[in-house]
């Protein structure tokens, strides 16, 4: 039977362990087991432009030995008003499984329900669990753990804050989200993660409250992709949540600095923090690959 990965509560905390363990042993180069795809084709259907989740997905499924063919909707039928159930049950027929990069969610959801392939969630404006399984990846590899630790998201309760609200509460590590009133993250998906988490998750408005005596801190860009209509009030409202060297001394000495990039230098974190000795950016992105691929193995089958 067929298995989506739309948002990390499709998959378990013990599965979730095992796909991040799996995930180090790649990248350490360890525990190799080949091209486990070789043969297969999957496929890229981005609505959004992409930078580290096509290329980290592209160059992935080569190391996996399978062919990844990209795709813009504009560039198939769907731009000419062929059905979303049409097309996923097409390639269906061609492909072993697909990662989809949209706006909103409900379109990974109807396409997984008329596939009959496992359908990935490269990103939507609800979700980004990719990017989560690269963090935790990140934090594990920083602090040694995730269990017990605090994590502190600063600035808009977007897509990234509410997948970072889902590995909470399945990997029993704390989250304290500080934004303006109005920015907050998904009632829905805090109220479920609440009622199943076995650790802390708080949202309050003040950022130094929030990042103290953090081992994590964490940001995002204010204005993400096709929400730019009000950009300047966003902005304005969030200029407060900046992660600068200020801001950062609040958390403990040696916490770890995350953005899920590109970032807005100068606006969500500063020069000084992204380009700094705490900061694990760029580990993070390059994680992106690790744990994907691992990702990959386990649904492809």
């Amino acid at each position: 039977m067929k298995r989506d990965f739309l948002t990390l509560w499709d998959l378990s905390s013990d599965e979730i362990g095992s796909l991040l363990a799996r995930a180090a042993g790649l990248k350490a180069g360890k525990d190799a087991s080949g091209c486990p795809l070789i043969g297969r084709s999957l496929g890229l259907l981005f609505e959004k432009p992409s930078t580290r989740t096509r290329i980290s997905f592209e160059v992935g499924i080569y190391q996996l030995g399978a062919n990844a063919i990209t795709m813009n909707p504009s560039e198939l039928q769907l731009g000419r008003g062929e059905t979303l159930p049409d097309t996923a049950k097409t390639l269906s027929r061609y492909l072993s499984g697909i990662v989809i990069r949209t706006f909103a969610h409900s379109t990974l959801e109807q396409f997984a329900a008329h596939a009959s392939i496992p359908v990935i969630n490269g990103l939507s404006d609800l979700h980004h669990p990719c990017q989560i399984l690269a963090d935790m990846m990140t934090i594990i590899e920083k602090k040694g753990r995730l269990k017990g630790l605090k994590v502190a998201f600063i600035g808009d309760g977007n897509n990234v804050c509410n997948s970072l609200i889902e590995a909470a509460s399945l990997m029993e590590f704390n989250l304290t989200v500080a934004c303006p009133e109005g920015f907050e993250p998904d009632a829905g998906i805090l109220e479920r993660a609440k009622e199943s988490a076995r650790s802390e998750i708080i949202i309050l408005r003040d950022p130094r409250e929030a990042a103290g005596m953090a081992d994590v801190v964490y940001t995002d860009v204010w204005v993400s992709m096709g929400q730019e209509a009000h950009s300047l009030e966003k902005r304005e409202r969030l200029r407060d949540y900046q992660i600068n060297s200020r801001l950062l001394a609040c958390a403990k000495k040696d916490a770890a600095v995350l953005h899920c990039l590109p970032a807005h230098r100068g606006e969500e974190i500063t020069d000084e923090v992204m380009d700094g000795p705490q900061s694990a950016v760029f580990d993070q992105a390059e994680n992106r690959l690790h744990a994907q691929k691992t990702l990959l193995e386990m649904l492809i089958k």
